[in-house]
């Protein structure tokens, strides 16, 4: 009875940690949506064209870009933790800043600043989740970081519609972020640093006491135990992201986050409201509320997740999600090239939307959190989501003005569709070849996994002349 009741606090304490820890996420996933609810007022109001449109959802973005290299010394330097407040008192200053923008310039300025926040949040918080998760439980509670940002993306849908007046209404949107802002820092102050942090700076009392609230005391020691070995005599430097086992890795994990972003279902995120005003639905709140279905079912699909994760592999899962998407994407390219009815557009959004979230979006995060050594894990992440935000950027800037160029040339935008498609298609390819099973294994193994199996030498050589 004693273990029992033993085992539902540790249940409580890593849940209560996690939601926590996922806040970020959220505001990610809000910072996603409200823009894309602001937009049709936005061009209104500073009238935008195409190009200006794409600055205004990827300020943000570019922010992002930045935000994994500076945040790296906080990271590696000051905790995961500090990290996230860090990350905290940047969505502050940009809910502000943008809430009360005068221009698109300005509002570009104080978007790119809330980048700059999305980019620390986004690296520290699945790190720190990982970190302090038990390997039996480790897919599902990094999964929590997606629920959470896909709550943020559907609470982001309801304030849209509820503040789509013109006037100030695109204001109150950005300015309602400050709530959960609020609580993240006040979050912050409750949970402790990363185990495997404290343990990297030789503080093992501490680690060990985290470890011993997430695990019966021998499991515990015993993974303290691991985590020192897995330390080793190594530097934690970035000349080692160049050894042959973690160089691999690392490559991996760059591929895996461009696919992640580049692959068109994004788009349909940032842009939903846009594309269903371009395809015939009026703009303004009949636009975010025709586009209300996909982001619930974004929200039911994250929750389906957690069972499709605990239950099959990740990588069979991962190929099963992006083999969808390229069937949305197909299917969305025929419609628009067809002049389907404006609301057919709904069902392959639906179908691409449905798939990411089920697979290639929680498992991107996933599997990039748990396949690098300790000591050389924030470096890594930093290097990886350098590239993830770079490629969101460019294709967040060039998506509309792409959108525009095969409406204006071609009568149609479905040659955009049918290019995201082909990129399913080789993230398929790639995730078959390269992407090693995971599920189950201590991060001290997953590590392993690399050095234990020789590098793609034709793989490295691609990397290399990109």
């Amino acid at each position: 009875m004693d273990e029992i009741s033993s085992r539902g606090k540790q249940n409580r304490y890593i849940f209560g940690v996690t939601l926590v820890a996922s806040v970020g996420g959220f505001l990610f996933g809000f910072d996603l949506v409200i823009i894309a609810g602001a937009l049709p007022f936005l061009e209104t109001d500073f009238h935008l064209s195409p190009a200006l449109k794409g600055l205004a959802v990827s300020s943000a973005i570019f922010g992002a870009i930045i935000g994994p290299l500076s945040g790296l010394w906080f990271a590696e330097k000051l905790g995961r933790k500090v990290t996230m407040m860090v990350a905290a008192l940047f969505f502050m200053v940009s809910t502000m800043g943008t809430a009360l923008a005068a221009d698109i310039w300005s509002f570009s300025v104080w978007r790119f600043v809330g980048g700059l926040g999305i980019g620390l949040a986004m690296m520290s918080s699945p790190i720190y989740i990982a970190e302090l998760s038990p390997p039996h439980k480790r897919g599902v509670l990094v999964n929590v970081n997606q629920l959470s940002n896909v709550i943020g993306i559907n609470l982001a849908v309801v304030v849209s519609y509820f503040f789509s007046f013109d006037g100030w209404g695109w204001r109150w949107m950005f300015a309602s972020q400050a709530i959960p802002v609020l609580f993240l820092m006040v979050g912050l102050m409750l949970i402790p640093e990363s185990p495997r942090w404290l343990a990297s700076k030789g503080r093992m009392e501490e680690a060990l006491a985290i470890l011993k609230k997430v695990n019966v005391a021998k499991m515990a020691e015993q993974e303290l135990g691991n985590i020192q070995k897995s330390f080793g005599s190594a530097t934690g430097g970035f000349e080692e992201l160049m050894q042959p086992g973690i160089y691999k890795a690392l490559i991996v994990g760059i591929i895996l986050m461009i696919f992640s972003q580049i692959n068109g279902v994004n788009m349909m995120l940032l842009y939903a409201p846009s594309i269903l005003a371009d395809a015939g639905v009026s703009v303004g709140s009949s636009a975010i509320l025709s586009s209300i279905p996909i982001y619930v079912f974004i929200f039911i699909c994250t929750v389906a997740a957690f069972g499709l994760i605990k239950r099959f592999s990740r990588r069979g899962l991962l190929i099963a999600s992006v083999c969808g998407m390229c069937a949305a994407h197909l299917l969305m390219a025929f419609i628009l090239h067809r002049h389907w009815p404006p609301i057919v557009t709904l069902i392959p959004m639906l179908i691409g939307t449905g798939s990411f979230t089920l697979g290639l979006a929680p498992l991107s995060w996933v599997i990039i959190s748990e396949i690098y050594p300790n000591h050389i894990r924030g470096k890594a992440l930093a290097v990886v989501c350098f590239f993830l935000y770079l490629s969101s950027f460019i294709t967040a800037q060039f998506f509309p003005v792409l959108t525009h160029w095969f409406s204006e040339r071609f009568n149609d935008p479905a040659g955009v569709y049918i290019i995201f498609a082909l990129i399913c298609l080789g993230c398929v390819i790639f995730s078959w070849k390269m992407i090693p099973e995971t599920k189950g294994l201590s991060l001290e193994n997953v590590a392993s996994l690399w050095t234990d199996k020789p590098v793609d030498k034709d793989l490295l050589n691609v990397f290399k002349r990109i």
